[in-house]
């Protein structure tokens, strides 16, 4: 029986699920551990993000299991006539689960939510070892437009 994909605002219940999922992720190199001494990180984290008005943590869930996770950054620029777009960040499917269009789904839904905010448009980096994922990002119509940089601080 197939299931639908639910996506809602995360609350810090669902951490050590979202925990699980980066920590799962052998290509995004960013550490994420689900070993105890970690969790108060996450949970500044989680912190921040919930207090802030420009950002959204979601999770999606199918049959109350939670299965993927992204979060949105309304960015708002003077380029552009002071336009404003959404920044979509740590856009992960649990490993078990891909393939289903769970991704699909919480892309469509970050889509939607752009355009009820009637912001210009949406922007993402991946990682470049991430060709599946580029793959995926071009079939529902983002075009690779800029080469991003990182400068590590710690």
């Amino acid at each position: 029986m197939a299931h639908t994909t639910t996506i809602r605002t995360a609350t810090r219940a669902d951490l050590r699920a979202l925990i699980a999922i980066f920590a799962a992720d052998a290509l995004g190199g960013h550490g994420d551990t689900t070993e105890e001494r970690a969790y108060d990180d996450y949970v500044r984290a989680f912190d921040r993000i919930e207090a802030s008005p420009n950002d959204t943590l979601f999770v999606a869930e199918i049959g109350g299991e939670i299965v993927g996770t992204f979060q949105t950054t309304v960015l708002s620029s003077l380029p552009g006539r002071g336009s404003s777009s959404l920044l979509l960040e740590a856009v992960q499917t649990r490993q078990d689960r891909r393939g289903r269009g769970i991704g699909e789904a919480m892309i469509r839904f970050a889509i939607e939510e752009a355009r009820r905010q009637g912001l210009g448009k949406i922007q993402l980096t991946s990682n470049a070892v991430r060709k599946d994922a580029h793959r995926f990002y071009a079939r529902l119509g983002f075009e690779p437009s800029h080469i991003g940089f990182k400068l590590r601080l710690k």
